[in-house]
């Protein structure tokens, strides 16, 4: 995936939108990095995506231990110990609470997917015709996660 910016990055936009659904779905404090080093862990990775006037994709990425957390605050359930539906759907429906903030700061007439959740152990996601518009790495209690958004090109 190339890196550039089409449009507008939107970087603070969606940092800020990142700050606020932590804040006041999960309850967390994140705060944003500007430097910060490549993830070393097994990840799972929640998409939407944006189609209309503004074609894109919202991807967030964490550990499977931070979903385990993230599932427990928004479903007001006991602590996940793997990978299960609840957490799909928990860590999916995070990702399109990020993306239905950021479509309302897009072109109009954009609609948002419905999320696809990716885990594995090993794994990359290459999201084709796309180039980075942003990336943003926070920090929370739970360690360290990125939101990325891209924007797509005709081919």
């Amino acid at each position: 995936m190339e890196t550039g910016c089409l449009t507008q990055t939107y970087e603070e936009e969606t940092a800020q939108i990142v700050v606020d659904v932590f804040s006041s779905m999960l309850r967390m404090d994140v705060e944003r990095l500007y430097r910060f080093e490549p993830p070393h862990s097994p990840f799972i990775t929640a998409t939407v995506h944006f189609v209309g006037s503004w074609k894109g994709a919202l991807r967030i990425e964490c550990t499977h231990e931070q979903t385990f957390e993230y599932t427990k605050r928004l479903l007001g359930i006991d602590l996940p110990a793997t990978i299960n539906e609840d957490v799909c759907d928990a860590y999916g429906e995070l990702a399109n609470m990020i993306g239905g903030n950021l479509k309302a700061l897009l072109p109009p007439v954009v609609q948002l997917s419905m999320p696809s959740v990716v885990r594995g152990e090993d794994y990359a996601m290459r999201i084709c015709n796309a180039v980075t518009v942003c990336r943003v790495a926070f920090q929370s209690e739970l360690g360290v996660f990125w939101v990325t958004l891209v924007e797509f090109v005709e081919p």
